[in-house]
C-alpha cells in the first residue's frame, strides 16, 4: 500500500492529466454517453470524498473548530476577498446575461468537496478544511443571493432555484461525511470497518482519476459547441486563480498561520463549489442556458490549475526548518 502511494506522489501529475485527456477523448468520441457519464458524476464524487473523510479522524474535526484563526481567514478570504475579486472579473462579461449569471455561481462559491482532497496532496491541513465545511456552505447560502442582487440585479434572484444546490450537497457532502463517521466509530471494535477503511484508502487515487474522467467525459462536447462563446471566460478563470494564490498566501501570513493552514487557505481561496451549483445552473430558464457551460468552462479550467497547484504550492509556501 504504501509503494502504491509513493508511487501516485511521483506520477500523480501525469496520470491526471492522462484522466483528463482520456475524459476528454470520451467525450468527443461518444457525446452520447455524456447524460450516463452526468449521473456518474456525483455518485463517483461521492465515494471520493468518503474515502477522503475516512482518512480525516472525525472526532479531530471537533478540535479543529476552535481554530479561529484559521476559520476567520478562511471566512475572510471566501467572503470579503473573493467577491470584490469577482466583482471585477465579473464586468468583462455584464454583456452576457448567462455568462454573467454563471461566472458569479461559480467563483461567489467556495468548493466544500474536493478542495479537501488536493488540499491533502499538497500537503495542507485538511482536517481544518473539514471542519470549515459546514460554514462555508451555510453562508454562501445565505450571502449568494445579496451577492447577486448586487453584482446581477434583483432579477438575478427571480430564477433561481436553491433546491437542486441543496440536493447535491446532500448527497456529495453530508451522506458521505455520516458514513465515514460511522465507519470510525465502528471500527474501534470491529475489524471488517477497518479493512474498509484501508482499503478505502487505497481506492482514494482510482477514484480521484475516475471523477476527473467522468467530470471532463460528462462536460466537454457541451463546452466544446459553445466554444467561441465560452473561450473568453478562460482567461478570467485562470487570473481569479492566479490572484487568489497570492491573496490566500497574504492572508496565511498576516494571520500568522503555519504552513499547512496557510496551504488550505490558498486551496479554499482557489477552489469553486462548480459541481454542486451547477445543478442550480442546470435549472436556470433555456434563455440562460449557456449559465450551466459557464461552470463546467471553471470547472475544467480549475482542474488542471489544481492539478499544478499540488505542486506549486508546497513551493510557494514551503515547509520551515
Amino acid at each position: 500500500m504504501q509503494r502504491a502511494i509513493e508511487w501516485w506522489d511521483r506520477h500523480q501529475l501525469a496520470l491526471a492529466i492522462a484522466a483528463i485527456l482520456a475524459g476528454a477523448a470520451i467525450g468527443l468520441a461518444a457525446p452520447a454517453l455524456a447524460p450516463a457519464l452526468s449521473a456518474a458524476t456525483n455518485p463517483v464524487l461521492a465515494l471520493l470524498l468518503f474515502a477522503t473523510f475516512l482518512g480525516v479522524p472525525i472526532d479531530g474535526v471537533g478540535r479543529a473548530l476552535r481554530d479561529v484563526r484559521f476559520l476567520g481567514t478562511v471566512l475572510l478570504v471566501n467572503f470579503v476577498a473573493v467577491p470584490l475579486l469577482v466583482f471585477g472579473v465579473s464586468r468583462f462579461v455584464a454583456d452576457d446575461r448567462g455568462l454573467l449569471l454563471g461566472v458569479l455561481l461559480v467563483l461567489l462559491t467556495p468548493c466544500v468537496d474536493y478542495v479537501i482532497v488536493f488540499t491533502g496532496l499538497a500537503g495542507g491541513a485538511r482536517e481544518r478544511l473539514l471542519a470549515a465545511t459546514p460554514l462555508l456552505m451555510v453562508l454562501q447560502l445565505v450571502l449568494l443571493p445579496g451577492y447577486l442582487w448586487l453584482f446581477a440585479g434583483g432579477d438575478a434572484l427571480a430564477v433561481l432555484d436553491p433546491g437542486p444546490f441543496l440536493e447535491a450537497f446532500l448527497v456529495i457532502i453530508v451522506l458521505p461525511l455520516l458514513a465515514a463517521a460511522l465507519v470510525q466509530a465502528l471500527a474501534r471494535r470491529h475489524r471488517a470497518p477497518r479493512a474498509l477503511e484501508r482499503s478505502m484508502t487505497g481506492a482514494m487515487t482510482p477514484l480521484l482519476l475516475l471523477t476527473l474522467v467522468v467530470v471532463v467525459g460528462s462536460q466537454i462536447a457541451a463546452v466544446g459547441a459553445e466554444a467561441v462563446a465560452l473561450a473568453r471566460l478562460v482567461p478570467l478563470y485562470l487570473a481569479f486563480a492566479v490572484v487568489m494564490v497570492g491573496v490566500g498566501i497574504l492572508a496565511g501570513r498576516m494571520a500568522r498561520l503555519d504552513v499547512p493552514r496557510t496551504r488550505a487557505v490558498v486551496f479554499s481561496g482557489v477552489t469553486r463549489n462548480s459541481l454542486v451549483v451547477l445543478p442550480l445552473a442546470l435549472a436556470l430558464p433555456a434563455s440562460l442556458a449557456i449559465a450551466p457551460l459557464a461552470v463546467v468552462t471553471q470547472t475544467l479550467v480549475e482542474l488542471v490549475a489544481l492539478l499544478l497547484l499540488v505542486r506549486l504550492v508546497p513551493a510557494l509556501v514551503p515547509a520551515r526548518g
